[in-house]
């Protein structure tokens, strides 16, 4: 089934753009678009899409309210933030609006389809300027204390994966959906700079997680 796709974008020709540009790929199907706040949840609400491309500057309560509601209900659709803001300060209000995704209106049109893919996928993709800068700034952090990027809950999760478990185990333990563990284990091999699941197991035991709880 092709990956369905809400655009939501205040400039009808970028929309235009956008819907041209993913009408030549078979695997992407634009089943709607939105100018606005209001709109863009709208559409979501009635399209059910499995991505939504968002815009950060719209008109209403702007890109990041719309993020946040559109990400809250139940089985959202994965949030790919397509902006001109380059800054982290944009980007962290992003991710913490529940965005799976975060890149710049001037990327290659090959890399918006598959950051498209990416974030459909259950992962994270960020624009290749801006995850450098988080990859320098986490190994900056690390050297301070450990792994201090990761939230709470994927700490949980490290710690869980440095134990042996795998995804539905941990799912189990913590009352989380696969899916959802998938996602936070997604998020910590990035912001680890891991390559992959055993590198970020051998880190995690380096800095002491993993081990036996007291019984």
């Amino acid at each position: 089934m092709p990956i369905r796709v809400v655009v939501v974008d205040d400039h009808a020709v970028f929309r235009e753009g956008l819907r041209a540009l993913l009408a030549r790929v078979d695997t992407i199907d634009v089943v709607g678009e939105a100018a606005t706040t209001d709109q863009a949840i709208a559409v979501v609400a009635s399209e059910t899409p499995d991505v939504v491309l968002m815009d950060l500057n719209i008109p209403g309560e702007g890109g990041l309210t719309a993020t946040e509601q559109i990400t809250g209900g139940p089985a959202p659709p994965a949030v790919l933030i397509l902006t001109m803001y380059s800054d982290d300060g944009h980007l962290q209000k992003a991710l913490a609006a529940g965005a799976r995704g975060y890149l710049l209106k001037d990327a290659d049109p090959d890399a918006i389809v598959r950051a498209i893919q990416t974030v459909h996928d259950g992962q994270i993709v960020f624009d290749a300027g801006i995850a450098v800068r988080i990859i320098d700034a986490t190994s900056r952090l690390r050297s301070q204390r450990p792994f201090p990027s990761l939230t709470a809950r994927e700490l949980e999760i490290l710690d869980n994966i440095a134990r042996g478990l795998r995804n539905d185990a941990i799912a189990a333990r913590t009352g989380l959906s696969i899916k959802t563990v998938q996602n936070n284990v997604s998020a910590i091999l990035l912001k680890l700079g891991a390559t992959d699941r055993a590198q970020a197991v051998a880190m995690a035991r380096d800095a002491g997680l993993g081990r036996p709880r007291p019984q």
